[in-house]
């Protein structure tokens, strides 16, 4: 599915990816196989931040959630490895474990007043 935005939930040891447009939403839970919490910078499973990456193909904006240091070492490390995913990395904002529908909604509020000053043909 390619969409414009979507929202990042994540912590060490899963994600919640959800793409959405005006009418759609597709969700993905990429799980890391390791098995330690809080491992600290670069010390996360090798596979999960591509994993994240790959799920997020086709969207121009990301916004990134969690409760931790996760969202922010994502970030530091599509600067890395994916410089044009860290371009579309809008904003890392906290939160602790809402449901996916809260989720979607968080970030469509979030969105909305770029997309209206942008008249993103997708939202109208």
């Amino acid at each position: 599915m390619t969409t414009f935005h979507a929202v990042v939930w994540l912590d060490h040891s899963e994600a919640h990816v959800l793409m959405f447009d005006r009418e759609h939403v597709e969700a993905q839970r990429i799980k890391s196989r390791s098995h330690h919490k809080h491992q600290g910078k670069d010390k996360h499973d090798p596979a999960f931040f591509p994993a994240i990456v790959a799920a997020l193909a086709g969207t121009h904006e990301v916004l990134l959630t969690g409760p931790g240091a996760a969202r922010n070492e994502l970030r530091d490390w599509c600067t890395a490895h994916h410089p044009a995913v860290a371009k579309a990395i809008v904003d890392s904002i906290a939160a602790d474990h809402p449901t996916d529908g809260q989720l979607v909604a968080l970030a469509r509020k979030y969105f909305a007043r770029f997309d209206n000053m942008a008249a993103d043909p997708s939202t109208l």
